[in-house]
């Protein structure tokens, strides 16, 4: 089985490209910073990891209309490595996740964009998560 589930900030805005051909799609990447607590001689550090991330088609359109550095979101998906050879003929392993479906991890009443750590949002009594300010309901993907 191949299923990680991430949540973190984006540290910037997705980066969108088209596919070309006869169906043209959306391929959108953005990384996440994800907190990784450790220990130091001091006492407890924390730190992140940085995990790279990519959404195809639906997913993609979505990440490039709705997501902007800062926001916390949560991942889920599948790990896919690879490498390529580069210019100077060294080959380079990659690592990302590709996305099997995104959503933001905070209400739109909690504060983005400033990197600060909020508290984790708490679910709405309903079970509905609220959509952050600016979101048109025809662009989201259950529509």
């Amino acid at each position: 089985m191949n299923t990680v589930i991430l949540m973190g900030r984006l540290t910037r805005d997705p980066e969108v490209r088209y596919t070309s051909g006869e169906r043209s799609m959306a391929v959108a990447r953005y990384t996440l910073a994800v907190d990784r607590r450790g220990r130091n001689n001091s006492g407890d550090q924390q730190t992140a990891d940085f995990i790279n991330i990519v959404a195809f088609d639906k997913a993609g359109e979505f990440a490039e209309r709705y997501f902007r550095q800062g926001m916390r979101v949560l991942v889920s998906g599948r790990i896919q490595t690879g490498n390529y050879t580069n210019r100077e003929g060294q080959k380079v392993y990659t690592t990302e996740i590709v996305v099997n479906s995104q959503e933001f991890a905070d209400s739109k009443g909690t504060g983005s964009g400033s990197g600060s750590s909020a508290a984790p949002s708490s679910p709405m009594g309903d079970g509905f998560m609220n959509i952050p300010d600016g979101v048109e309901d025809e662009g989201l993907p259950f529509n």
